[in-house]
Protein backbone atom coordinates (compact mmCIF):
# COMPACT_ATOMS: atom_id res chain seq x y z
CA UNK A 1 0.00 0.00 0.00
CA UNK A 2 1.72 3.05 -1.34
CA UNK A 3 2.12 5.51 1.99
CA UNK A 4 -0.04 8.76 2.06
CA UNK A 5 2.29 11.76 2.22
CA UNK A 6 -0.35 14.14 3.46
CA UNK A 7 -3.58 15.62 2.63
CA UNK A 8 -3.69 19.33 0.20
CA UNK A 9 -6.39 20.84 0.21
CA UNK A 10 -7.05 23.03 -2.83
CA UNK A 11 -8.99 26.45 -3.03
CA UNK A 12 -10.71 26.97 -6.61
CA UNK A 13 -11.39 30.23 -8.13
CA UNK A 14 -11.86 31.57 -11.53
CA UNK A 15 -12.66 35.01 -13.55
CA UNK A 16 -14.19 35.31 -17.08
CA UNK A 17 -16.32 32.06 -17.45
CA UNK A 18 -18.26 32.27 -21.01
CA UNK A 19 -21.82 32.78 -20.24
CA UNK A 20 -23.79 29.64 -21.46
CA UNK A 21 -26.91 31.38 -19.65
CA UNK A 22 -29.46 33.52 -22.23
CA UNK A 23 -30.80 36.35 -19.73
CA UNK A 24 -28.52 35.53 -16.85
CA UNK A 25 -24.84 34.55 -15.80
CA UNK A 26 -23.65 30.86 -15.48
CA UNK A 27 -24.48 28.61 -12.21
CA UNK A 28 -20.83 27.03 -12.08
CA UNK A 29 -19.25 24.34 -10.16
CA UNK A 30 -16.15 22.88 -10.46
CA UNK A 31 -15.37 18.82 -10.72
CA UNK A 32 -11.80 17.43 -10.02
CA UNK A 33 -10.96 14.12 -11.26
CA UNK A 34 -7.95 11.84 -10.66
CA UNK A 35 -6.23 9.93 -13.71
CA UNK A 36 -6.71 6.12 -12.79
CA UNK A 37 -4.79 4.85 -16.24
CA UNK A 38 -5.36 5.11 -19.73
CA UNK A 39 -8.10 7.12 -20.87
CA UNK A 40 -9.94 6.44 -17.69
CA UNK A 41 -10.72 9.48 -15.29
CA UNK A 42 -12.43 9.30 -11.45
CA UNK A 43 -14.02 11.91 -10.07
CA UNK A 44 -12.48 13.20 -6.36
CA UNK A 45 -14.63 15.57 -5.18
CA UNK A 46 -16.34 18.85 -6.59
CA UNK A 47 -17.48 22.24 -5.19
CA UNK A 48 -20.74 24.17 -4.23
CA UNK A 49 -22.55 25.64 -7.59
CA UNK A 50 -22.26 29.22 -7.26
CA UNK A 51 -25.28 31.18 -9.25
CA UNK A 52 -25.20 34.07 -11.44
CA UNK A 53 -21.68 34.32 -11.09
CA UNK A 54 -19.03 35.38 -14.23
CA UNK A 55 -15.95 34.96 -11.73
CA UNK A 56 -16.55 32.40 -8.21
CA UNK A 57 -14.69 32.35 -5.38
CA UNK A 58 -15.67 28.72 -4.26
CA UNK A 59 -16.38 27.78 -0.69
CA UNK A 60 -15.70 24.14 -0.48
CA UNK A 61 -12.43 23.01 -0.62
CA UNK A 62 -11.24 20.06 -2.64
CA UNK A 63 -9.35 17.59 -0.66
CA UNK A 64 -6.71 15.35 -2.29
CA UNK A 65 -4.33 12.88 -0.61
CA UNK A 66 -0.55 13.59 -2.20
CA UNK A 67 1.66 10.87 -2.89
CA UNK A 68 5.19 12.05 -3.38
CA UNK A 69 5.97 8.84 -5.67
CA UNK A 70 3.21 8.66 -7.94
CA UNK A 71 2.39 11.22 -10.99
CA UNK A 72 -1.33 12.23 -9.90
CA UNK A 73 -2.57 13.73 -12.84
CA UNK A 74 -5.32 15.78 -12.45
CA UNK A 75 -8.40 17.51 -14.21
CA UNK A 76 -10.54 20.39 -13.14
CA UNK A 77 -13.70 20.69 -15.17
CA UNK A 78 -16.17 24.15 -14.48
CA UNK A 79 -19.87 23.16 -15.61
CA UNK A 80 -22.78 25.69 -15.97
CA UNK A 81 -24.90 23.90 -13.74
CA UNK A 82 -29.12 23.75 -15.13
CA UNK A 83 -30.78 21.07 -13.50
CA UNK A 84 -30.36 19.11 -10.12
CA UNK A 85 -28.82 15.65 -11.66
CA UNK A 86 -26.04 14.54 -10.46
CA UNK A 87 -24.57 13.61 -13.87
CA UNK A 88 -22.35 16.67 -15.36
CA UNK A 89 -23.19 15.00 -18.85
CA UNK A 90 -25.96 17.11 -19.29
CA UNK A 91 -24.90 20.43 -18.39
CA UNK A 92 -22.81 22.87 -20.10
CA UNK A 93 -18.89 22.55 -19.93
CA UNK A 94 -17.60 26.17 -19.71
CA UNK A 95 -13.92 24.91 -20.14
CA UNK A 96 -11.05 23.43 -17.73
CA UNK A 97 -7.59 22.33 -17.40
CA UNK A 98 -5.00 19.28 -16.83
CA UNK A 99 -1.98 19.38 -14.93
CA UNK A 100 -0.29 17.37 -12.19
CA UNK A 101 -1.02 17.81 -8.27
CA UNK A 102 3.39 18.16 -8.52
CA UNK A 103 3.20 21.53 -10.76
CA UNK A 104 0.19 22.45 -8.17
CA UNK A 105 1.94 21.58 -4.78
CA UNK A 106 5.59 23.08 -6.15
CA UNK A 107 3.78 26.80 -7.52
CA UNK A 108 1.46 26.87 -4.59
CA UNK A 109 -0.79 29.14 -6.64
CA UNK A 110 -1.79 28.03 -10.35
CA UNK A 111 -3.42 30.29 -12.92
CA UNK A 112 -4.40 28.83 -16.33
CA UNK A 113 -6.09 29.42 -19.17
CA UNK A 114 -9.82 27.40 -19.27
CA UNK A 115 -9.80 25.02 -22.54
CA UNK A 116 -12.87 23.85 -23.75
CA UNK A 117 -10.57 21.14 -25.85
CA UNK A 118 -7.09 20.60 -26.45
CA UNK A 119 -5.49 24.23 -28.05
CA UNK A 120 -9.32 25.63 -27.85
CA UNK A 121 -9.25 28.84 -24.94
CA UNK A 122 -13.24 29.04 -23.44
CA UNK A 123 -12.56 32.66 -24.15
CA UNK A 124 -10.88 34.87 -21.36
CA UNK A 125 -11.60 31.82 -18.99
CA UNK A 126 -9.16 31.39 -16.36
CA UNK A 127 -9.15 28.87 -12.84
CA UNK A 128 -6.84 29.22 -10.21
CA UNK A 129 -5.74 26.67 -7.98
CA UNK A 130 -4.07 27.15 -4.64
CA UNK A 131 -2.66 24.25 -2.75
CA UNK A 132 -2.08 23.82 0.84
CA UNK A 133 -0.85 21.49 3.06
CA UNK A 134 -3.59 19.92 6.09
CA UNK A 135 -0.93 19.53 8.98
CA UNK A 136 -3.56 19.67 11.36
CA UNK A 137 -6.62 17.39 12.15
CA UNK A 138 -8.12 19.78 14.31
CA UNK A 139 -11.59 21.49 13.23
CA UNK A 140 -13.50 24.22 14.46
CA UNK A 141 -16.97 23.46 15.21
CA UNK A 142 -19.37 26.60 15.51
CA UNK A 143 -23.56 27.09 15.93
CA UNK A 144 -24.15 30.95 15.05
CA UNK A 145 -27.47 32.26 14.77
CA UNK A 146 -28.58 36.37 14.24
CA UNK A 147 -31.00 38.31 15.73
CA UNK A 148 -33.37 41.62 14.49
CA UNK A 149 -30.97 41.73 11.06
CA UNK A 150 -32.43 44.34 8.54
CA UNK A 151 -34.75 43.85 5.96
CA UNK A 152 -33.40 43.90 2.63
CA UNK A 153 -35.99 42.98 0.24
CA UNK A 154 -38.47 45.44 -0.96
CA UNK A 155 -41.13 42.55 -0.20
CA UNK A 156 -40.22 39.97 2.55
CA UNK A 157 -37.52 39.53 5.19
CA UNK A 158 -34.37 39.34 3.87
CA UNK A 159 -32.56 35.16 2.83
CA UNK A 160 -29.62 35.84 5.05
CA UNK A 161 -26.49 33.76 4.56
CA UNK A 162 -22.58 33.43 6.47
CA UNK A 163 -19.47 33.99 4.95
CA UNK A 164 -16.33 33.62 7.16
CA UNK A 165 -12.73 34.97 5.54
CA UNK A 166 -9.46 34.37 7.03
CA UNK A 167 -6.70 37.19 6.19
CA UNK A 168 -4.25 35.30 4.05
CA UNK A 169 0.17 36.84 4.05
CA UNK A 170 -0.96 39.45 1.69
CA UNK A 171 -3.79 40.84 3.78
CA UNK A 172 -6.40 39.58 1.13
CA UNK A 173 -9.39 37.80 2.28
CA UNK A 174 -9.77 34.64 1.69
CA UNK A 175 -13.17 33.07 1.73
CA UNK A 176 -13.37 29.86 4.02
CA UNK A 177 -16.77 28.76 4.64
CA UNK A 178 -20.21 29.89 3.30
CA UNK A 179 -23.54 28.57 5.27
CA UNK A 180 -26.62 27.93 3.64
CA UNK A 181 -29.11 30.40 2.92
CA UNK A 182 -32.53 30.55 5.13
CA UNK A 183 -35.26 32.03 3.65
CA UNK A 184 -37.26 35.44 4.99
CA UNK A 185 -35.64 35.13 7.82
CA UNK A 186 -34.47 38.36 9.74
CA UNK A 187 -34.00 35.50 13.39
CA UNK A 188 -31.78 33.08 11.72
CA UNK A 189 -30.28 29.94 13.23
CA UNK A 190 -28.14 28.15 10.89
CA UNK A 191 -26.28 24.73 11.06
CA UNK A 192 -23.64 23.87 13.04
CA UNK A 193 -20.95 23.36 10.67
CA UNK A 194 -17.61 22.28 10.73
CA UNK A 195 -13.92 23.46 9.18
CA UNK A 196 -10.29 22.46 9.48
CA UNK A 197 -8.63 24.81 11.70
CA UNK A 198 -5.78 24.83 9.16
CA UNK A 199 -8.57 26.28 6.64
CA UNK A 200 -9.93 28.74 9.24
CA UNK A 201 -7.22 30.27 10.26
CA UNK A 202 -4.43 28.95 9.44
CA UNK A 203 -4.06 27.35 12.92
CA UNK A 204 -3.05 30.75 14.51
CA UNK A 205 -5.62 31.76 16.57
CA UNK A 206 -4.86 35.56 16.54
CA UNK A 207 -5.41 35.26 13.27
CA UNK A 208 -8.01 38.19 11.68
CA UNK A 209 -11.07 36.77 10.56
CA UNK A 210 -13.68 38.40 9.17
CA UNK A 211 -17.60 37.30 9.02
CA UNK A 212 -20.18 38.71 6.85
CA UNK A 213 -24.09 38.11 6.96
CA UNK A 214 -25.65 39.03 3.39
CA UNK A 215 -28.91 38.56 1.82
CA UNK A 216 -29.32 36.74 -1.21
CA UNK A 217 -31.08 37.63 -3.76
CA UNK A 218 -31.31 35.94 -7.07
CA UNK A 219 -31.76 38.46 -9.49
CA UNK A 220 -28.42 40.09 -8.42
CA UNK A 221 -26.11 37.62 -6.56
CA UNK A 222 -26.29 39.47 -2.52
CA UNK A 223 -26.62 42.15 -0.63
CA UNK A 224 -24.47 43.06 2.22
CA UNK A 225 -26.29 43.29 5.40
CA UNK A 226 -23.64 43.68 8.24
CA UNK A 227 -19.88 42.13 8.99
CA UNK A 228 -17.67 42.66 12.03
CA UNK A 229 -14.04 41.21 12.54
CA UNK A 230 -12.13 39.35 15.67
CA UNK A 231 -9.18 37.46 16.09
CA UNK A 232 -10.31 33.48 16.17
CA UNK A 233 -9.23 33.30 19.85
CA UNK A 234 -12.10 35.54 20.41
CA UNK A 235 -14.98 33.49 18.57
CA UNK A 236 -13.38 30.06 21.06
CA UNK A 237 -14.79 32.40 24.02
CA UNK A 238 -18.10 30.67 23.11
CA UNK A 239 -16.59 27.84 24.58
CA UNK A 240 -18.28 28.02 27.72
CA UNK A 241 -21.04 31.16 27.08
CA UNK A 242 -22.87 33.08 24.35
CA UNK A 243 -20.56 35.65 22.36
CA UNK A 244 -22.61 38.44 20.71
CA UNK A 245 -20.95 40.33 18.08
CA UNK A 246 -22.69 43.88 16.45
CA UNK A 247 -23.76 43.34 12.84
CA UNK A 248 -22.06 46.23 10.92
CA UNK A 249 -22.53 47.81 7.50
CA UNK A 250 -19.90 49.93 7.08
CA UNK A 251 -21.90 52.37 4.35
CA UNK A 252 -24.78 53.09 6.73
CA UNK A 253 -22.38 53.55 9.62
CA UNK A 254 -20.81 56.59 7.64
CA UNK A 255 -23.86 57.92 6.27
CA UNK A 256 -25.81 58.21 9.34
CA UNK A 257 -24.77 59.62 13.10
CA UNK A 258 -27.51 57.35 14.74
CA UNK A 259 -26.79 54.56 13.07
CA UNK A 260 -25.93 51.67 15.60
CA UNK A 261 -25.83 47.89 13.57
CA UNK A 262 -27.93 45.98 11.41
CA UNK A 263 -28.20 43.01 13.66
CA UNK A 264 -26.88 40.83 16.20
CA UNK A 265 -24.60 37.75 15.14
CA UNK A 266 -24.68 35.45 18.58
CA UNK A 267 -22.02 32.89 18.55
CA UNK A 268 -23.90 30.17 20.45
CA UNK A 269 -20.86 27.86 20.89
CA UNK A 270 -17.17 27.51 19.02
CA UNK A 271 -15.05 24.61 20.39
CA UNK A 272 -12.32 22.39 19.05
CA UNK A 273 -12.54 18.92 18.22
CA UNK A 274 -10.29 16.20 16.30
CA UNK A 275 -11.15 14.78 12.60
CA UNK A 276 -9.76 11.51 12.57
CA UNK A 277 -9.03 9.83 9.56
CA UNK A 278 -9.19 6.56 7.66
CA UNK A 279 -5.28 5.50 8.10
CA UNK A 280 -5.81 6.39 12.06
CA UNK A 281 -8.54 4.05 12.70
CA UNK A 282 -7.11 1.36 10.38
CA UNK A 283 -3.48 2.06 11.95
CA UNK A 284 -5.72 2.36 15.72
CA UNK A 285 -7.02 -1.27 15.13
CA UNK A 286 -9.90 -0.88 12.99
CA UNK A 287 -10.61 -4.14 10.66
CA UNK A 288 -12.32 -3.80 7.78
CA UNK A 289 -14.19 -7.50 6.77
CA UNK A 290 -14.69 -8.13 3.40
CA UNK A 291 -17.87 -10.18 2.02
CA UNK A 292 -18.97 -11.20 -1.09
CA UNK A 293 -22.26 -11.64 -3.30
CA UNK A 294 -22.82 -13.45 -6.47
CA UNK A 295 -25.63 -12.86 -8.73
CA UNK A 296 -26.99 -16.62 -10.38
CA UNK A 297 -29.48 -15.46 -11.75
CA UNK A 298 -31.15 -16.69 -14.87
CA UNK A 299 -30.51 -13.45 -16.73
CA UNK A 300 -26.77 -13.64 -16.94
CA UNK A 301 -27.36 -16.72 -19.45
CA UNK A 302 -26.43 -20.60 -19.19
CA UNK A 303 -22.50 -20.83 -17.83
CA UNK A 304 -21.69 -23.37 -21.02
CA UNK A 305 -22.55 -20.83 -23.08
CA UNK A 306 -20.05 -18.24 -24.25
CA UNK A 307 -22.32 -15.04 -23.82
CA UNK A 308 -23.35 -15.68 -20.90
CA UNK A 309 -21.56 -13.67 -18.04
CA UNK A 310 -20.69 -16.71 -15.97
CA UNK A 311 -18.49 -18.29 -19.16
CA UNK A 312 -15.36 -18.77 -18.05
CA UNK A 313 -13.28 -18.28 -21.00
CA UNK A 314 -10.52 -20.88 -21.87
CA UNK A 315 -7.74 -18.84 -20.41
CA UNK A 316 -10.11 -18.84 -16.85
CA UNK A 317 -11.53 -15.55 -16.71
CA UNK A 318 -15.13 -13.61 -16.67
CA UNK A 319 -16.26 -10.31 -15.56
CA UNK A 320 -17.31 -11.69 -11.86
CA UNK A 321 -13.74 -13.13 -11.66
CA UNK A 322 -11.91 -9.80 -12.59
CA UNK A 323 -14.06 -7.80 -10.10
CA UNK A 324 -13.20 -10.73 -7.38
CA UNK A 325 -9.83 -10.36 -7.77
CA UNK A 326 -9.51 -6.59 -8.55
CA UNK A 327 -11.39 -5.18 -5.36
CA UNK A 328 -10.64 -8.23 -3.13
CA UNK A 329 -6.71 -7.85 -3.93
CA UNK A 330 -7.61 -4.35 -2.31
CA UNK A 331 -9.14 -5.06 0.59
CA UNK A 332 -8.01 -7.95 1.82
CA UNK A 333 -4.79 -5.93 3.37
CA UNK A 334 -6.92 -4.58 5.70
CA UNK A 335 -8.07 -8.00 7.26
CA UNK A 336 -6.26 -9.99 9.08
CA UNK A 337 -7.07 -13.28 9.18
CA UNK A 338 -7.86 -13.30 5.56
CA UNK A 339 -11.22 -15.21 5.87
CA UNK A 340 -13.87 -14.21 3.73
CA UNK A 341 -17.47 -15.10 3.66
CA UNK A 342 -19.01 -15.50 0.16
CA UNK A 343 -22.79 -15.92 -1.04
CA UNK A 344 -24.26 -16.72 -3.96
CA UNK A 345 -28.26 -15.53 -4.67
CA UNK A 346 -31.02 -16.24 -7.16
CA UNK A 347 -30.10 -19.50 -8.00
CA UNK A 348 -32.04 -23.35 -7.26
CA UNK A 349 -29.17 -25.31 -5.09
CA UNK A 350 -28.78 -28.76 -4.37
CA UNK A 351 -30.35 -30.85 -3.01
CA UNK A 352 -33.94 -30.07 -3.24
CA UNK A 353 -33.31 -27.21 -5.31
CA UNK A 354 -35.12 -24.76 -3.37
CA UNK A 355 -33.95 -21.21 -4.73
CA UNK A 356 -31.76 -19.55 -2.23
CA UNK A 357 -30.84 -15.61 -2.21
CA UNK A 358 -28.13 -15.99 0.49
CA UNK A 359 -26.24 -19.49 -0.12
CA UNK A 360 -23.01 -20.27 0.71
CA UNK A 361 -20.42 -20.93 -2.12
CA UNK A 362 -18.53 -23.48 -0.37
CA UNK A 363 -22.47 -24.83 0.61
CA UNK A 364 -21.24 -25.00 4.24
CA UNK A 365 -23.93 -22.52 5.80
CA UNK A 366 -22.20 -23.27 9.15
CA UNK A 367 -18.70 -21.95 7.86
CA UNK A 368 -19.06 -19.76 4.78
CA UNK A 369 -15.66 -18.52 4.78
CA UNK A 370 -13.02 -19.00 1.53
CA UNK A 371 -9.58 -18.75 2.38
CA UNK A 372 -8.28 -15.37 0.92
CA UNK A 373 -9.33 -14.14 -2.64
CA UNK A 374 -8.25 -17.07 -4.21
CA UNK A 375 -10.20 -18.69 -1.86
CA UNK A 376 -13.31 -17.27 -3.31
CA UNK A 377 -12.40 -17.68 -6.72
CA UNK A 378 -12.09 -21.32 -6.28
CA UNK A 379 -15.27 -21.40 -4.20
CA UNK A 380 -17.50 -19.60 -7.31
CA UNK A 381 -15.69 -22.25 -9.73
CA UNK A 382 -16.74 -25.26 -7.93
CA UNK A 383 -20.32 -23.66 -7.40
CA UNK A 384 -21.32 -22.94 -11.06
CA UNK A 385 -21.69 -26.00 -12.55
CA UNK A 386 -23.73 -27.22 -9.47
CA UNK A 387 -26.51 -24.53 -9.31
CA UNK A 388 -29.49 -24.18 -11.56
CA UNK A 389 -29.44 -19.73 -12.12
CA UNK A 390 -32.82 -19.19 -11.53
CA UNK A 391 -34.20 -15.89 -10.21
CA UNK A 392 -35.91 -13.48 -8.64
CA UNK A 393 -32.41 -10.69 -7.99
CA UNK A 394 -33.08 -10.13 -4.74
CA UNK A 395 -30.23 -8.01 -2.64
CA UNK A 396 -31.78 -7.48 0.31
CA UNK A 397 -31.73 -10.88 1.73
CA UNK A 398 -27.58 -10.48 1.67
CA UNK A 399 -27.36 -6.92 2.22
CA UNK A 400 -29.57 -7.76 5.39
CA UNK A 401 -26.99 -10.98 6.59
CA UNK A 402 -24.23 -8.56 6.44
CA UNK A 403 -26.02 -5.67 7.94
CA UNK A 404 -26.73 -8.25 11.09
CA UNK A 405 -23.01 -8.87 12.17
CA UNK A 406 -22.22 -5.42 12.01
CA UNK A 407 -25.67 -4.61 14.22
CA UNK A 408 -23.59 -7.21 16.62
CA UNK A 409 -20.21 -5.44 16.16
CA UNK A 410 -21.89 -2.22 17.46
CA UNK A 411 -22.39 -3.77 20.99
CA UNK A 412 -18.77 -3.28 21.43
CA UNK A 413 -18.85 0.34 21.19
CA UNK A 414 -15.74 0.60 19.53
CA UNK A 415 -14.55 1.14 16.38
CA UNK A 416 -12.93 -1.82 15.80
CA UNK A 417 -14.88 -3.53 12.63
CA UNK A 418 -16.07 -2.13 9.65
CA UNK A 419 -17.99 -4.36 6.75
CA UNK A 420 -17.80 -3.78 2.87
CA UNK A 421 -19.77 -6.29 0.91
CA UNK A 422 -19.40 -6.44 -2.61
CA UNK A 423 -21.65 -7.37 -4.80
CA UNK A 424 -21.35 -8.28 -8.37
CA UNK A 425 -24.70 -8.30 -10.40
CA UNK A 426 -26.21 -8.43 -13.98
CA UNK A 427 -27.88 -5.41 -12.69
CA UNK A 428 -32.28 -7.21 -13.03
CA UNK A 429 -33.04 -6.18 -9.69
CA UNK A 430 -36.44 -7.49 -8.46
CA UNK A 431 -36.71 -6.42 -4.81
CA UNK A 432 -35.99 -2.81 -5.07
CA UNK A 433 -37.83 -1.17 -2.29
CA UNK A 434 -36.80 -3.83 0.26
CA UNK A 435 -33.59 -3.46 -0.56
CA UNK A 436 -34.18 0.53 -0.07
CA UNK A 437 -34.89 -0.34 2.95
CA UNK A 438 -32.19 -2.52 3.89
CA UNK A 439 -29.98 0.21 2.47
CA UNK A 440 -31.21 2.84 4.88
CA UNK A 441 -30.96 0.04 7.57
CA UNK A 442 -27.51 -0.25 7.18
CA UNK A 443 -26.68 3.17 6.84
CA UNK A 444 -27.06 3.59 10.66
CA UNK A 445 -24.32 0.72 10.63
CA UNK A 446 -20.33 0.48 10.06
CA UNK A 447 -20.84 -1.10 6.94
CA UNK A 448 -20.27 -0.06 3.24
CA UNK A 449 -21.95 -1.78 -0.11
CA UNK A 450 -20.18 -1.97 -3.59
CA UNK A 451 -22.29 -2.99 -6.36
CA UNK A 452 -20.34 -4.07 -9.81
CA UNK A 453 -22.53 -4.31 -12.34
CA UNK A 454 -21.57 -6.89 -15.12
CA UNK A 455 -22.77 -7.29 -18.94
CA UNK A 456 -24.43 -5.04 -21.00
CA UNK A 457 -28.22 -4.25 -19.17
CA UNK A 458 -29.67 -0.90 -18.41
CA UNK A 459 -28.27 0.06 -14.37
CA UNK A 460 -30.75 2.93 -13.73
CA UNK A 461 -32.11 0.59 -10.51
CA UNK A 462 -28.18 0.69 -9.42
CA UNK A 463 -27.69 4.29 -10.29
CA UNK A 464 -30.73 5.04 -8.31
CA UNK A 465 -29.53 3.06 -5.29
CA UNK A 466 -25.85 4.87 -5.04
CA UNK A 467 -27.01 8.27 -3.17
CA UNK A 468 -25.08 10.29 -5.55
CA UNK A 469 -27.47 12.43 -6.74
CA UNK A 470 -29.28 12.99 -3.63
CA UNK A 471 -29.85 11.20 -0.50
CA UNK A 472 -31.41 7.57 -1.12
CA UNK A 473 -34.82 7.13 0.78
CA UNK A 474 -36.73 4.31 1.82
CA UNK A 475 -40.36 3.56 0.67
CA UNK A 476 -41.75 5.05 3.63
CA UNK A 477 -39.49 8.15 2.81
CA UNK A 478 -36.99 7.53 5.53
CA UNK A 479 -33.52 9.02 4.41
CA UNK A 480 -30.10 7.28 4.48
CA UNK A 481 -28.27 8.22 7.61
CA UNK A 482 -25.12 8.08 5.25
CA UNK A 483 -24.04 7.21 1.26
CA UNK A 484 -23.24 4.10 1.95
CA UNK A 485 -23.20 2.43 -2.02
CA UNK A 486 -21.08 3.05 -4.46
CA UNK A 487 -21.93 1.37 -8.13
CA UNK A 488 -19.63 1.00 -10.76
CA UNK A 489 -20.29 -0.58 -13.97
CA UNK A 490 -17.69 -2.82 -15.40
CA UNK A 491 -18.04 -2.22 -19.03
CA UNK A 492 -16.09 1.46 -18.50
CA UNK A 493 -13.01 -0.65 -17.08
CA UNK A 494 -13.15 -3.33 -19.80
CA UNK A 495 -10.19 -1.76 -21.75
CA UNK A 496 -8.67 -0.16 -18.79
CA UNK A 497 -5.87 -1.22 -16.20
CA UNK A 498 -6.80 -4.25 -13.47
CA UNK A 499 -6.09 -0.96 -10.60
CA UNK A 500 -8.38 1.25 -12.45
CA UNK A 501 -11.54 -0.75 -11.54
CA UNK A 502 -10.36 -1.08 -7.22
CA UNK A 503 -9.43 2.55 -7.10
CA UNK A 504 -13.09 3.99 -8.47
CA UNK A 505 -15.11 1.34 -6.43
CA UNK A 506 -12.94 1.95 -3.25
CA UNK A 507 -12.77 5.67 -3.39
CA UNK A 508 -15.55 5.84 -1.48
CA UNK A 509 -15.10 3.41 1.40
CA UNK A 510 -12.41 5.50 3.72
CA UNK A 511 -15.15 8.48 3.43
CA UNK A 512 -17.87 6.28 4.45
CA UNK A 513 -15.98 4.68 7.62
CA UNK A 514 -14.97 8.05 9.00
CA UNK A 515 -18.72 9.45 8.21
CA UNK A 516 -19.78 6.49 10.21
CA UNK A 517 -17.62 6.39 13.59
CA UNK A 518 -17.95 10.34 13.38
CA UNK A 519 -21.60 9.66 13.40
CA UNK A 520 -20.86 8.02 16.50
CA UNK A 521 -18.83 10.18 17.92
CA UNK A 522 -15.80 7.05 18.35
CA UNK A 523 -12.46 8.21 18.54
CA UNK A 524 -9.56 5.13 17.10
CA UNK A 525 -9.65 2.22 19.23
CA UNK A 526 -5.57 2.71 19.67
CA UNK A 527 -4.90 6.95 19.49
CA UNK A 528 -2.83 8.40 16.95
CA UNK A 529 0.56 9.36 19.50
CA UNK A 530 -0.42 7.37 22.18
CA UNK A 531 2.52 5.10 23.52
CA UNK A 532 1.80 0.98 22.39
CA UNK A 533 1.22 -1.20 24.81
Amino acid sequence: MAQCVTKVELSISCENLIDKDVGSKSDPLCVLLQNVGGDQWAELDRTEKIKNCQKPEFSKKLLIDYYFEKVQKLKFGVYDIDNKSFDLNDDDYLGGVECTLGQIVSSKTLTQPLELKKGKPAGKGTITISAEEIKDTRVVSLEIEAQNLDKKDFLGKSDPFLEFYKQSDGGKWQLVYRSEVIKNNLNPCWRKFSVPLQTFCGGDFNNPIKVSVSDMDDSTSSDLIGEFTCITAKLLEARDHVVEFECIHPGKKQKKKSYKNSGIVRIKSCKIETEYSFLDYVMGGCQINFTVGIDFTGSNGDPKSPDSLHYISPNGINEYLTAIWSVGNVVQDYDTDKLFPAFGFGAQVPPNWQVSHEFALNFNPNNPYCRGIQGIVDAYRQALPQVRLYGPTNFSPIINHVARFAAQSVQQGTAAQYYVLLIITDGEITDLDQTRQAIVNASKLPMSVIIVGVGNADFKAMEFLDGDNGVLKSLTGEPAARDIVQFVPFRQFLSAPREALSQTVLAEVPKQLVSYYKMQGWTPVKLPGAKQE
